[in-house]
């Protein structure tokens, strides 16, 4: 059997854990394979809203395994924070979560970390989301990182503190006032305290060498969905570096963050939303600034479901969409929030960068060029969708947008989201 891959295909938040959700059923084991708690996954049901940061998006389906891959970092604090909603709602995580021993413990120090490195980058910080992802994925590419494994062994308070005493160093070293800074409304001493507690809480799950477990269910016929987190521009190699993230957010990343041969990768699944939105700093073509973007975050609420944040929004960036399907070998579109876009006259679309007499379809401009955008004006619809079930009754002139998308793009579009709810989707 193949893995199966869910990414997004812009800023974030494009809707991943409402169409994992969805698709869960078609499958045996549900993976994530990057990123930490900066994620932040809603799944709506039942008419209750869960927000998932590190757990994967199946963990409310029983049947279904899901695993925390080698790639992602885990706050055990944050984590529990996490469990307990989903066990106050009558689900019992213990039975179906596995967790990699290879992932990375975001420590307490690495989120104090990132708060100091922001504050002395004053007007060029990153816009982080402050929960120490960049700092425990920097102790990973140093090799002195704290991994889930060390628990396993009788050192781990001494592994921690070795580790807690050198980032106090370099904040210490920083000039910075740390000690003002709260961690989820925490002093940072008591932060710690409640984290330590967490972090041993962790062995009551099982914790494996999760590569061994997904590839041998693999050979044995089970089918495999991996998670993505953020999206893909802001991949750290190929997003807006330096406003990126810390991880691989794209389909080469399930490879690494699950250890997957290239050759066991099926289909990919890449969401977009009919429009675009932004979180943090960085550059942002079609972002608009008028009565037209504050419509936008209001009618798809738009607020950073980990940081609350409102989210930059603008029209949908084709340039940007073209790139990021040539890079994840995207074989099926999800559109998501095309209800948000119902009651509006015009919809506007960039088609192509103009910098210096030159049409660029994706965005490969000149460095230092501010591009003019080639704007596409498309009908509207005034239909209410969120009710809508099949195909054959959607608006016209959605069904011309997503025709012209999926062309535009050079890739299948296979669904359609028409609201935040789980059965709110249609099959193309």
């Amino acid at each position: 059997m193949k893995v199966d891959v869910i990414l997004g295909l812009q800023w974030g938040d494009e809707g991943k854990g409402k169409i994992v959700d969805a698709l869960a059923p078609q499958y045996d084991i549900i993976a994530r394979f990057q990123g930490g708690p900066n994620a932040g996954h809603t799944i709506i049901f039942n008419s209750r809203k869960f927000v998932l940061h590190s757990v994967p998006s199946g963990i409310f389906r029983s049947n279904i395994l899901n695993i925390i891959g080698n790639g992602v970092v885990l706050d055990p604090f944050i984590f529990f924070q996490e469990i307990d909603a989903i066990r106050e709602a009558g689900f019992d995580p213990s039975s179906n979560l596995l967790i990699s021993r290879s992932a990375h413990f975001i420590m307490p120090s690495h989120r104090l970390l990132d708060a100091v490195n922001e504050a002395a980058m004053g007007e060029k910080k990153i816009g982080s989301t402050l929960k120490g992802i960049g700092p425990c994925y920097t102790d990973k590419y140093k090799r002195s990182g704290l991994r889930v494994g060390e628990l396993e062994h009788n050192g781990f308070q001494t592994e921690y503190e070795s580790r807690r005493e050198i980032h106090m160093k370099l904040i210490a070293a920083s000039g910075v006032d740390y000690r003002g800074i709260l961690l989820d409304g925490l002093p940072f001493d008591e932060y710690e305290q409640e984290w330590l507690k967490a972090a041993h809480k962790m062995k009551q799950f099982r914790i494996a060498a999760t590569e061994i477990e997904i590839n041998k269910s693999m050979a044995a016929g089970k089918k495999v969905l991996a998670e993505g987190a953020q999206g893909t521009l802001l991949d750290v190699d190929f997003g807006s570096y330096p406003f990126v993230t810390s991880s691989n957010t794209m389909t080469g990343g399930v490879c690494t963050g699950l250890g997957v041969a290239p050759s066991h990768v099926g289909k990919v699944f890449g969401i977009f939303k009919a429009y675009c939105t932004r979180v943090g700093n960085g550059p942002f073509p079609t972002e608009l600034f008028d009565d037209m973007g504050e419509l936008l975050r209001k009618n798809g609420n738009e607020f950073g479901a980990t940081t609350g944040r409102p989210r930059r929004t603008g029209w949908l960036d084709m340039p940007a969409l073209r790139y990021s399907v040539m890079l994840n070998g995207v074989t099926d579109l999800i559109m998501t929030k095309a209800d948000v876009l119902s009651g509006l006259e015009t919809i506007k679309v960039c088609d192509a960068y103009k910098c210096a007499d030159k049409l660029y379809d994706m965005p490969d401009i000149p460095a230092g060029c501010l591009p003019d955008l080639i704007i596409k004006e498309m009908n509207g619809w005034s239909a209410d969708i969120t009710t809508t079930t099949q195909a054959n009754q959607l608006p016209p002139a959605l069904t011309e947008y997503s025709r012209f998308v999926e062309k535009s793009a050079g890739a299948h579009l296979s669904y359609i989201s028409t609201g935040p709810d789980r059965e709110q989707i249609i099959k193309l």
